[in-house]
């Protein structure tokens, strides 16, 4: 389990204790060293004591929060915790979130216009990736827990930065949460029905955008055709799904609409929706996922063999039979894979050709082109893999180069 120290945290390590004595399983903590608090240490210590006292064992991770791209620095303690939680063996990590964080984070996600993934980004149960993320308190107020901390005499710590209401969360907890509780008793309930209901919904959309995407996809890039024959709606669903499935998260809805828009209205010209490490790119009626991808300026090549797949950087090299093709005793040895320059070109019947221009004809994707690798035999250029060979050198039974991309 996730151990802070705090009240709620120190509530479910005493109910998961007490549970060990009867259903038998194994309990470990973790405990997140932030290092942003000068009481940090105190926190870590108070774990370790409690954790002794009550034979659990406990793991102290220190982290190194660093702020990044204008994110907040409780998002980025945030995804520090749970990469840590990530290298975690267990089978399932339970966390100490209660009824008030579900409520703080409905309506925060509400005031910065999410939709209902982003409503429902608190479930009791969560399957991230081989990791399960389970929140039992998510029933419980903030009050009772404190009520059952008293009552079985269970000592805890109190962040202060918790007070500092210049943080929206901090903000929303000591000057809205407490008119609200006053005006709707019952408010929490009520925001965890729309957050359950939310995550229905989200389901929902998640089986239609599935089933769109299996219908749009033609071989591993999506037709623009069939994508636009849904409802605005459906598009943006499907390609939000697409972005998540790969594993490249979500777009932002501007970058996203915009995208989608100039697929809609038709342009001609390569249309891209910049990721986190790709981009979806429009190209000749079809949208193609490309990785991000740096070729190393020149790498030596061990001796070949035909059928042969060698992992380079970036991608992987096929050696295929060819009639006509290169020479197959230049497999021995002295071959290259190099990045592209520009101006480089290859012979061909008519004399040279440039590289650029048979890269084109060959439909390759502009955001491809500079990112493809060339074929050289010494200083010399030998061959576009997939693409061409040079003339001056092919032979009645040879082998050809064929670069797959990552």
């Amino acid at each position: 389990m996730g151990l802070s120290g705090g009240v709620d945290s120190m509530v479910l390590l005493h109910l998961l204790v007490a549970a060990r004595e009867t259903r038998g399983f194994a309990l470990s903590a973790v405990h997140v060293h932030h290092g942003l608090s000068p009481h940090a240490d105190a926190w870590a210590v108070h774990c370790e004591r409690v954790c002794a006292a009550w034979q659990v064992p406990l793991r102290v991770r220190r982290v190194a929060v660093r702020i990044e791209g204008g994110q907040s620095l409780e998002a980025v303690a945030r995804r520090e915790r749970y990469r840590v939680y990530r290298e975690s063996t267990a089978d399932a990590v339970v966390l100490a979130h209660h009824q008030d964080d579900l409520s703080e984070t409905v309506l925060l996600q509400l005031l910065r216009g999410g939709g209902v993934r982003a409503l429902a980004a608190m479930p009791a149960w969560r399957q991230d990736g081989a990791l399960a993320l389970w929140r039992p308190l998510l029933a419980r107020t903030r009050d009772e827990l404190v009520a059952y901390a008293h009552m079985h005499g269970i000592e805890w710590v109190d962040d202060e930065s918790n007070l500092d209401t210049r943080w929206r969360r901090n903000l929303l907890r000591h000057r809205v949460m407490p008119g609200l509780a006053e005006a709707l008793p019952h408010y929490r309930a009520h925001l965890a029905r729309s957050a359950q209901l939310a995550a229905d919904a989200a389901a929902v959309l998640d089986e239609v955008a599935a089933a769109d995407l299996a219908a749009c996809l033609d071989g591993e890039a999506l037709s623009v055709v069939n994508l636009l024959a849904l409802s605005a709606p459906r598009q943006r669903e499907l390609l939000r799904h697409w972005c998540a499935s790969l594993g490249f998260g979500l777009p932002t809805p501007a970058a996203l609409e915009a995208f989608r828009g100039a697929l809609e209205a038709g342009h001609t010209g390569a249309v891209a929706l910049e990721l986190a490490g790709a981009a979806l790119v429009h190209y000749r009626g079809r949208i193609h996922l490309l990785r991000e991808r740096v070729l190393p300026a020149c790498q030596e090549l061990p001796p070949l063999a035909c059928h042969q797949l060698l992992r380079c950087e970036a991608g992987s090299l096929s050696i295929e039979p060819a009639s006509p093709g290169l020479p197959l005793d230049w497999l021995s040895g002295g071959l290259s894979l190099r990045a592209r320059t520009g101006g480089e070109r290859l012979v061909q019947r008519a004399g040279t050709r440039a590289v650029k221009q048979l890269l084109q004809e060959a439909g390759m994707l502009p955001r491809l082109r500079g990112r493809w690798p060339l074929l050289y035999r010494g200083g010399e250029l030998v061959a576009v893999p997939g693409v061409a060979l040079s003339q001056a050198y092919q032979v009645e039974e040879g082998w050809q180069p064929v670069w797959l991309p990552d």
